[in-house]
């Protein structure tokens, strides 16, 4: 009887937390589901890649670019959400996790994909990233930093790189410039340069990329590997965020066997996106990773099934849902509706 009983508490006990990981699943569904729109690159079922966007729960998925004969990727909403940037490259061609923004040409469209047209020809305006108020956009190359007025075209304004070499993006506040460089005794180093002097600072000098900016301009989100954890000595790539000045760093996300990249902040600062499996990169080279979505409130959090190392190293890591989402590549959320509703 005692080992029934014992057998029987099991049962519920494993029943009550499924029940309780549903209910929290469909709570955080719940919660996201109307919360805008989130875009995304992906293989298309022609095997070309192309912008899709959904619902933040991952719903609604509809296609932005639906071209056959080209690849689209690296999606930006401008920050009133009504329009796009991305780039377009060659059919035969594949995007890569390092050179991506700026390969192929720069695309403006609306937010919802039409309207399309290329602001410069192959190669021209990388790693382009929108001013706050829409009308200019900030360039990365080796020759330095260049400010660009859409509504002329022209560079009205340039600065040094100083190291900066890729993942550019321009704060939501106008003031600072975040993107990896090589000039904190590190090649890869997640930094943040003064819009106006140039001066930089080093957020975190560990292996680390894909900075990207709360909507408070005063912290950063972006993916690290400080611990080399398993996966042969080399370890898993991790979600972590700071302060802008470098202060405060600590681990939002964390799982055993997926290198976690792509890191986007809601408008809102309450949630985050991510892309998560075992190839470096987001695997752009093939057909992306599973994005997934959880609030920021229940960082630090540790997934999958191999945990113990992990939560020996961050034994404050609590547990709470995480939305699986579509395959895709450096997903980017707004809360403009982007789509004209019928009525």
């Amino acid at each position: 009887m005692r080992n029934i009983a014992h057998i029987l508490f099991c049962v519920l006990f494993v029943g009550a937390v499924i029940r309780a990981e549903d209910d929290g699943q469909l709570q955080l569904t719940a919660e996201v589901k109307s919360h805008g729109w989130i875009a995304y690159s992906a293989r298309s079922g022609k095997g070309d890649w192309d912008i899709f966007a959904c619902r933040p729960d991952g719903s609604d998925i509809r296609n932005l670019t639906n071209s056959p004969d080209t690849n689209e990727g690296y999606p930006l909403f401008s920050r009133d959400g009504a329009r796009l940037l991305y780039r377009r490259i060659k059919r035969d061609e594949n995007f890569n996790g390092n050179d991506h923004g700026s390969q192929g040409a720069l695309i403006l469209s609306k937010s919802d994909g039409s309207q399309a047209k290329a602001l410069g020809g192959e190669g021209e305006l990388p790693w382009a990233s929108w001013s706050p108020d829409g009308k200019q956009i900030a360039t990365l190359s080796l020759k330095g930093v260049e400010i660009v007025d859409l509504a002329t075209g022209k560079v009205v304004r340039t600065m040094k790189r100083n190291g900066f070499f890729q993942q550019f993006t321009w704060s939501p506040d106008g003031k600072w410039f975040s993107g990896v460089s090589n000039s904190f005794g590190t090649g890869w180093s997640d930094a943040r340069m003064n819009a106006e002097t140039g001066a930089a600072n080093a957020v975190s000098r560990e292996d680390c990329c894909t900075p990207d900016w709360f909507p408070d301009s005063n912290r950063m989100i972006f993916s690290n590997r400080q611990v080399k954890q398993g996966n042969n000595g080399y370890g898993w790539t991790q979600l972590w965020m700071a302060n802008a000045d470098g202060t405060k760093a600590g681990l939002v996300y964390a799982e055993n066997g997926r290198h976690i990249y792509g890191g986007h902040v809601s408008p809102d600062g309450k949630y985050v996106i991510f892309t998560g499996n075992a190839q470096e990169d987001g695997d752009s080279e093939h057909a992306g990773a599973p994005m997934e979505l959880m609030r920021l409130s229940d960082a630090p959090m540790i997934g999958g099934n191999d945990r113990e190392d992990l939560i020996k190293q961050f034994p404050k890591a609590k547990n709470g849902p995480v939305l699986k989402l579509p395959h895709g590549w450096e997903p980017i959320w707004t809360l403009h509706e982007i789509f004209t509703v019928k009525k």
